[in-house]
C-alpha cells in the first residue's frame, strides 16, 4: 500500500479491514493508495472476472469501486466508528478492457451520519488510463470500531 502518511492508525485500520475482505481476496484486488478522503484499488485482469464479450464484468468493477469509496469515507471517520454503504450508482461509460482496472474513491462531503463519495474506474491499456465507469455513493457512519476479525 502506498500512503502519504504511512504511520496513520486510520490508514492501518483500512489496510487490515481490506485484507480481511473475502471478496477482494477472491477477485485478486489490491489496495494501492490510501490517504484522508481517498482510496485506490487495483484489479488485475483474469478470465474469471469477465463477461460474455471478454470485458471485465460489471460486478467485479462495481465491487472494487464500492470498496474504494467505502474506505475513502472510513479514513475520515473516528477510530471508534465504522462504515456501511447505503447506496451507490454506477454508470458504465465504456467497455472495461485492459490489463487491470483502477478504482478511485474520493469523499465529496463527510457529514455526521451520511457521507457522499464520488468514484471513477479506469482500464489500464498499454500504460494509458481509459475512464470506463463513474460512481456516486452514500455511506453511513456507524457507531463502533471497524471489525477486522474474520
Amino acid at each position: 500500500m502506498i500512503s502519504e502518511k504511512n504511520d496513520s492508525s486510520r490508514e492501518k485500520q483500512v489496510k487490515l479491514s481490506f485484507d480481511k475482505q473475502g471478496l477482494m481476496a477472491h477477485l485478486g484486488a489490491k489496495l494501492i493508495k490510501v490517504r484522508p478522503g481517498y482510496c485506490e484499488i487495483l484489479l488485475p485482469f483474469r478470465l474469471e472476472l469477465t463477461q460474455h464479450h471478454g470485458y471485465f464484468h460489471a460486478g467485479s468493477l462495481s465491487a472494487i469501486i464500492d470498496t474504494a469509496g467505502g474506505f475513502a469515507g472510513l479514513t475520515l471517520f473516528k477510530e471508534d466508528e465504522s462504515v456501511l454503504t447505503v447506496e451507490f450508482k454506477v454508470n458504465l461509460i465504456a467497455p472495461a478492457v485492459g490489463e487491470c482496472l483502477i478504482a478511485r474513491g474520493e469523499v465529496i462531503k463527510a457529514g455526521r451520519t451520511l457521507t457522499t463519495v464520488k468514484g471513477e474506474v479506469f482500464a489500464l491499456r498499454e500504460g494509458e488510463e481509459f475512464l470506463v465507469a463513474v460512481m456516486q455513493q452514500t455511506l453511513m457512519r456507524m457507531a463502533g470500531p471497524v471489525e477486522v476479525e474474520a
